[in-house]
């Protein structure tokens, strides 16, 4: 009997010396076909990383040819613009001395702001004569000093409803506004018609609140905006794809079919 017991003593510690063998047996078994799987992976990503690379870095080095030299052209236009701003500042001195006319360096370009009542009677559209002038000196400046930019006219208004002078609403009068300056420019002052555009905001960009007469004022102008070539929302546009390239997001459209 002490015999028997010994024996199923033995089967039993055997068998418990197998269970431990064989847990650590699976255990091993999934380290390695984690290891196996992540080795795959890595080696996927870096078989796709280094099949990319060559033209990522090729394309990393185009935009950053291409964004050093627009930085450049913009470096050269801005002096240009602020050139052409000393100069209309001499030839604009007395508008500008009576708040009749502002000039300002911007984002967008160099803006010279006309009040309304400078270029037209209250509701028209039609160029006073007394205009002419100021209007002509500041062409000079559009064809020797710029004469390579495009131009944007732009009309405002002040909120105030049109009751009286005919107009559907203030865009139309706006707009009215903004091609009447356009075409003086081109008529009589031979200002290149394809450098030109022109546009009316109506009430819908205002520089000062409406509720006070000196807000309105401000709000009822025409800009005119000498444009440069290469614009900020340019710069910024390059510099997100060459970042987008360096951080690995962008990809030629076909492998982001695959993916």
């Amino acid at each position: 009997m002490a015999g028997r017991s010994g024996q199923i003593l033995q089967i039993a510690i055997a068998g418990k010396i197998w269970r431990v063998k064989m847990s650590k047996n699976w255990v091993n078994m999934g380290k390695f076909m984690l290891a196996s799987f992540l080795i795959l992976s890595l080696s996927g990503c870096a078989v796709a990383f280094y099949s990319r690379y060559p033209r990522d870095k090729a394309r990393i080095k185009e935009l950053s040819d291409q964004l050093t030299e627009m930085q450049k052209l913009r470096a050269q236009e801005t002096e240009q613009l602020k050139q052409a701003l000393a100069q209309l500042q001499s030839k604009l001195k007395g508008e500008i001395d009576r708040n009749e006319i502002t000039l300002g360096m911007e984002e967008r370009g160099l803006v010279i702001t006309f009040v309304d009542e400078i270029l037209f009677d209250s509701g028209k559209a039609v160029i006073k004569a007394g205009a002419y002038d100021v209007l002509s000196r500041v062409a000079e400046i559009l064809k020797d000093k710029v004469a390579d930019k495009n131009i944007g006219v732009e009309g405002h208004t002040d909120n105030q409803p049109i009751k009286h002078s005919g107009w559907k609403s203030n865009w139309e009068l706006s707009t009215a506004r903004a091609t009447s300056v356009l075409h003086y420019l081109v008529d009589n002052c031979s200002i290149a018609p394809e450098r030109l555009q022109a546009t009316g905001y109506g009430e819908y960009r205002p520089v000062a609140s409406n509720l006070t007469n000196e807000g309105k004022q401000k709000n009822r102008r025409v800009e005119i905006i000498i444009l440069p070539k290469v614009s900020k929302a340019d710069l910024d546009s390059l510099e997100r794809q060459k970042r987008a390239y360096e951080s690995g997001e962008e990809m030629p459209q076909f492998e982001k079919h695959l993916k």
